[in-house]
Parts: C-alpha cells; structure tokens; sequence
C-alpha cells in the first residue's frame, strides 16, 4: 500500500462552507488545503469540488476565478481523482437547467433536472434520507444497506445508470452518487452526515492513498 502523504484541495469558487469539509478531512487524520489558486490545484494529489447554491454562478465564479481550465487538466488530463460533493457533484454534468440552461464542465455524459415532486411534497429537498447503494466500493465499502445521508437540493444529475453508484427516492428516483473512473461525486453531503458521512470521506481517503497515478 502507498502510505505517503497526499494533498488534498477544497476548491474555494465562493459557494457553501468549505471549512465542514476541511474538519471532517481532519477528524479523520488527512489536512486538506482550502485554495482558489492554480499553482495550489496543479500541486493536487486529489481534489474536493464542494458547493452549495446556484449553478450558473457557481460557474460564472469558476471562470472569473480562471479554474476551468486546470481543473478540466487535473480531472481529465492527469487523472487525479475527484470527489464532487452536493452542487459540485452536479457542476460535472453536461450543464444544468437550473435558472435557465447553463453549461458546466462536461466530465460525465448528465444532465441538471429539477426534481418533479407530487402530493405537496415540499422543494428543496432538505433533510435525512435513505439511499440504495448499487457500487459498493470504494465510496460505500464500509457501510450497511440501511443508512441515510443529509440532503439538501432541488435539482439532480440525471445520468445513464452505469456511473451510479447509489440512488434514493424522493417522490422520484433521484442519483446520489456517481463514479466514473477516477471522478466520484455525492448529492448528499458526507460531511453533514455524521458516521456514515465520514465513513464515505475515508473511502475517498483509502482511494487516493492506493491510487496509481498516470
């Protein structure tokens, strides 16, 4: 096994709290490094997109930022793996719908839909819920079939079922986890969601420690 230490970048583009992240990396013995800065993702071992808010200024403020384009290099390029936690998760996809039609990075065949509720169930979609897990390694490697995560959204990836790794129901089918070689993104967020949460960050931890790099 590969032991030696790896760096981890939260990318910073202005959008949720980043330090929850960054302190559940830490709870689990890994520093991860909050940065906007090129020189800083170039550096990566791994990279973290978190993200909470809106799609099309999440990627207007990855442009202004100037990301795009080394993080399109990190992902795709040098292979380095990726964890895309709730809006970053969907900032992979094709583009979204969210506030009229946005692009985003394209990294997964996907697209952003909101989730179509019925019986006055409210939007977003803010809480505990159950998942089926249908990939069990590397994310859910140590986790039971009966657990659930913290969500909060109105949209979805809406994907081919091949790159989904776990699903749960919200009225609708709704992905809640994703992973295509080495990309792996969640719509819930792990670290909002106590043990189980942390136990899908020290999946992507045991990932990248064993990772053979291009």
């Amino acid at each position: 096994m590969n032991t030696s230490k790896k760096t981890f970048v939260v990318v910073d583009y202005g959008m949720g709290n980043l330090k929850s992240v960054v302190n559940a990396f830490k709870f689990l013995g890994e520093s991860a490094k909050i940065s906007n800065k090129r020189k800083d993702i170039e550096k990566a071992d791994a990279i973290i997109i978190p993200g909470v808010g809106a799609f099309g200024e999440a990627m207007n403020n990855l442009q202004k930022l100037d990301l795009v384009k080394i993080l399109n290099k990190k992902v795709l390029k040098d292979k380095v793996p990726m964890l895309g936690i709730c809006l970053g998760m969907q900032l992979i996809a094709q583009d979204s719908e969210e506030g009229g039609f946005n692009k985003g990075f394209g990294w997964i065949d996907g697209h952003v839909r909101k989730i179509k509720v019925y019986n006055n169930t409210r939007l977003p979609h803010v809480g505990w819920n159950d998942i089926s897990i249908l990939k069990k390694k590397p994310l859910f490697n140590n986790i039971s079939k009966d657990c659930n995560f913290y969500f909060v959204h109105s949209y979805y990836v809406d994907c081919d079922e091949s790159i989904v790794s776990a699903e749960t129901k919200y009225d609708v089918k709704i992905t809640a986890a994703i992973q295509k070689e080495n990309m792996f993104a969640t719509q819930f967020h792990p670290e909002k969601s106590q043990e189980n949460g942390l136990r899908v960050l020290k999946g992507f931890i045991n990932f990248v420690q064993n990772y053979k790099y291009a």
